[in-house]
């Protein structure tokens, strides 16, 4: 596997317990002795055994191990307690294992439990890998060979650590806006649990969604540009020329990804829409609702169509949405923005030209403070629309 150590971490980060150490001489072999495979510390029975052996007899039990997230082998784990030995360890690997070998000595085992049966091993055997993972977790050398304590306030590592799987598994240099708007959702609703806020709470939703494609992306472009910008460009019009992709690049994302956040706030809320549609010639509205079969249809009331622009920004662009939907020139024209802040003067040419703003309810507070109740919430928009749509 290319990074086993970020693939180790993700394990842990989604394990019910986890443990690691480094292996010794006894464990791989190198003393020479009888192999009796990896000993596991007493501060960490818990990840073997639900209550500790007690002494005068062995107890085991049988688990399935993946392996560096490729094969699996069905190990025991055991307590020795007759006579003289009290130690727990972790056998039977299978014939040609390939990590207990004293090459292995001084790697990282990492063992993780993901049910009582089935568990995930890892064994990071690069200075790399080994200070990866333990910088994952703030864990020094010298606090290995117990149990980890995995805390929920380790957020932002989750979310870093499946931003950079998702780019690990990449197979294009940069995927289409729709898709990285999707992984950016995947991701955001993964770690922080809070899908249900697509209907609880779609204002706060679309700035999560939204932050967390802006990481996503940036994470990309240092991916992609990173190490070329580290050690500079053959000339003045190779960096001109990158610069201007990596700027088009992302103007180009930036009006793309809100417009497909708010398709998933509305899927989620189960409103009828039809993006980008046709009304007429190259007119082409961000969101009719319910349809653009409804617009289309002469019989159907213009009272029940609602058209929807998304712009990042509109502090000079908000213009253009004023002749979108030629069947909707009387009725009110609702914008999208993520601009925090516009004059009192250009609010008032909005209302003028019957401009309803929808802006996520933390950025209303940097409009004009005798004019924000012109401004609808994206909840309140979406409770307009399900009216509309009788839903």
């Amino acid at each position: 596997m290319e990074n086993i150590a970020l693939y180790a971490i993700s394990a842990a980060l989604n394990g019910q317990k986890v443990f690691c150490k480094f292996l010794a001489a006894n464990d791989t072999g190198l003393t020479g002795g009888h192999q009796e495979g990896i000993y596991i510390a007493k501060p960490a029975i818990p990840i073997l055994f639900e209550t500790p052996g007690e002494r005068g007899q062995n107890k085991d039990r049988w688990v399935e191990i993946k392996w560096q997230g490729d094969f699996i082998r069905r190990s025991r784990f055991i307590y020795y307690g007759q006579g003289s030995r009290n130690e727990y360890r972790i056998t039977n690997f299978g014939k040609g294992f390939p990590f207990l070998r004293p090459e292995y000595t001084g790697a990282l085992f990492v063992l993780v439990m993901d049910s009582e049966e089935y568990y995930q091993g890892f064994v990071l055997n690069t200075e790399d890998d080994i200070n990866q993972f333990l910088d994952a977790f703030g864990v020094s050398p010298t606090e290995t060979n117990r149990l980890i304590q995995i805390r929920e306030a380790d957020l932002e590592l989750r979310e870093k650590t499946a931003i950079e799987e998702f780019i690990s598994g990449l197979t294009v240099d940069f995927p289409a806006s729709e898709e990285m708007s999707a992984a950016a959702r995947r991701i955001q609703n993964a770690v922080y649990d809070h899908e249900n806020f697509i209907i609880d709470n779609p204002d706060r939703k679309l700035l999560d969604w939204t932050d967390a494609e802006f990481k996503l992306f940036r994470a990309l472009e240092y991916a992609r540009y990173g190490d070329m910008i580290t050690h500079g460009f053959p000339s003045v019009e190779d960096f001109i020329n990158t610069a201007n992709i990596v700027l088009n690049r992302r103007k180009s994302r930036a009006g793309k990804s809100l417009e497909h956040h708010l398709a998933a706030i509305f899927d989620g809320n189960g409103v009828r829409y039809k993006a980008q549609a046709i009304t007429e010639g190259n007119k082409k509205p961000d969101f009719i609702f319910p349809s653009q079969d409804a617009y289309h249809d002469a019989a159907y009331s213009t009272d029940r169509l609602v058209s929807l622009a998304a712009k990042t920004t509109c502090k000079d662009r908000w213009r253009q949405i004023l002749n979108e939907a030629d069947r909707l020139r009387d009725r009110p024209k609702y914008l999208c923005t993520l601009q925090q802040g516009i004059s009192a003067a250009q609010m008032d040419e909005m209302q003028a030209e019957n401009v309803i703003l929808v802006v996520p309810k933390p950025y209303i507070q940097a409009y004009p403070a005798d004019r924000r109740e012109r401004i609808w919430t994206l909840g309140h928009f979406v409770t307009y629309v399900k009216e509309v749509e009788n839903l």
